[in-house]
């Protein structure tokens, strides 16, 4: 079957400003979006600049806008669409180039987080043992994949760089409840300040546009609670 793939086109070097520009490809329904788009960088334009990695849904590079939403270009099949599909890079990331964006800010906030274990006690031979119990209050969260479209899909993260963003609260409250970890209280302070989670207006955006299927706005509000109740 032939497509249109309608791509949003930015080269610094050589554009004012972003333009689209529509390449006709033959792809199979059951073809992936990733998959026209390197037909289209091997065959047609090698010059097209996008991410991608494992191409498995797994490291999360190939985020972009398709048709007006965030998706993964490895997960997402061409029979989702129709005929002819638009192509944008991620909003409220500057563009370097086509569809790859700046995003040293969105890993900034989750640096910012402390995105790992704190504990005090020297690592030894054994594992740190848990509990079924334990590991489910937290399981959750370690399904992010840092593809940046939760945090892109939010409109306070638009607007407001200073906004940590739905993956960092996600990837701190992966840590806030791990009943290994001891930088409970230093994390939940990052969370309470102007910056963290009180900025989140409970749109749903973010848990829309996980292409893994995770409650983020429900980790978001349960932080919240968690504020409230240890009063940090």
């Amino acid at each position: 079957m032939e497509y249109t793939f309608r791509i949003k086109r930015y080269d610094p070097d050589v554009d004012v400003k972003p333009h689209f520009e529509e390449y006709p490809i033959d792809l199979e329904p059951t073809d992936r979006v990733l998959d026209g788009l390197n037909e289209i960088k091997w065959q047609q334009d090698g010059t097209l600049t996008y991410r991608r990695s494992c191409a498995h849904g797994v490291c999360g590079s190939d985020a972009m806008r398709i048709n007006g939403r965030n998706y993964l270009a490895c997960k997402t099949l061409m029979k989702e669409f129709g005929k002819k599909i638009t192509i944008e890079p991620l909003i409220g990331f500057t563009v370097i180039k086509d569809l790859v964006v700046d995003m040293d800010q969105f890993f900034a906030g989750y640096k910012a987080v402390k995105p790992y274990l704190i504990a005090s006690e020297a690592p030894t031979s054994e594992e740190r043992r848990q509990t079924p119990e334990q590991l489910d209050r937290y399981e959750e969260a370690t399904k992010c994949i840092l593809c940046a479209s939760c945090t892109t899909a939010c409109p306070i993260s638009w607007t407001n760089e200073s906004f940590l963003g739905p993956a960092a609260i996600v990837n701190a409250a992966r840590f806030i409840y791990d009943s290994r970890d001891e930088g409970t209280l230093d994390r939940l302070r990052i969370m309470n300040t102007q910056s963290g989670v009180w900025r989140c207006r409970t749109v749903f955006n973010c848990t829309e546009a996980c292409p893994r299927d995770i409650k983020v706005t429900n980790i978001i509000e349960d932080v919240k609670r968690t504020l409230l109740l240890e009063q940090v």
